[in-house]
């Protein structure tokens, strides 16, 4: 239940990414077309750009976390034996959850001290920037404590205690060798 709503929820963050960034390329393409044919411009698009740019950072980041697509290193955790895998998986995910509590409680503090704080061009108050910080740390807080939770009560597979690969070249490799021996497996 859980995981189908987190699957709609991305769902709807990567429609959402996709909307912004076709409004920044409309805004910043139609900035500099105004600036060089009309000799005029967008007064907004700088700053509503740069804006969309932290909002489109920090959603893809959350739908990245769910899908595990984030960048690491298995060099070690992928020689250790199932308990050690946990064990590992585990502590990584207790530090993600500090770093995403010091994330929620910067944003936070941020968002309440420029909440009085107008953007130069937009008359917006400047807390939107930080707001989100705070929607990123409270997805990637469900996100890691379910995580967490799977790792704790062993509901995950060996397979998936390794949650990165060194590249997504390998990652690649890895699908492509699987997919050839369940194909040799069913002849």
């Amino acid at each position: 239940m859980v995981n189908k709503w987190l699957a709609g929820y991305c769902r709807v963050l990567e429609w959402l990414l996709v909307g912004m960034l076709a409004l920044m390329v409309l805004l910043v393409f139609g900035n500099v077309v105004m600036r060089y044919a009309f000799n005029s411009g967008i007064t907004v698009s700088e700053e509503v750009s740069r804006w969309l740019f932290v909002w489109m950072t920090f959603l893809g980041a959350i739908v990245a976390l769910r899908e595990h697509g984030h960048l690491g290193t298995d060099m070690l955790v992928s020689r250790l034996g199932r308990q050690g895998k946990r064990v590992c998986l585990g502590l990584a995910q207790g530090l993600m959850l500090w770093m995403t509590w010091l994330m929620l409680s910067g944003s936070w503090q941020q968002m309440q001290i420029n909440w009085d704080v107008e953007a130069p061009i937009t008359g917006a108050s400047t807390a939107i920037f930080y707001a989100s910080g705070v929607v990123f740390a409270v997805s990637a807080g469900v996100m890691l404590l379910l995580e967490l939770w799977r790792t704790l009560t062993g509901q995950l597979s060996e397979q998936d205690l390794v949650m990165v690969q060194e590249s997504e070249d390998l990652a690649q490799v890895d699908e492509l060798h699987l997919n050839q021996s369940q194909t040799f497996k069913k002849r």
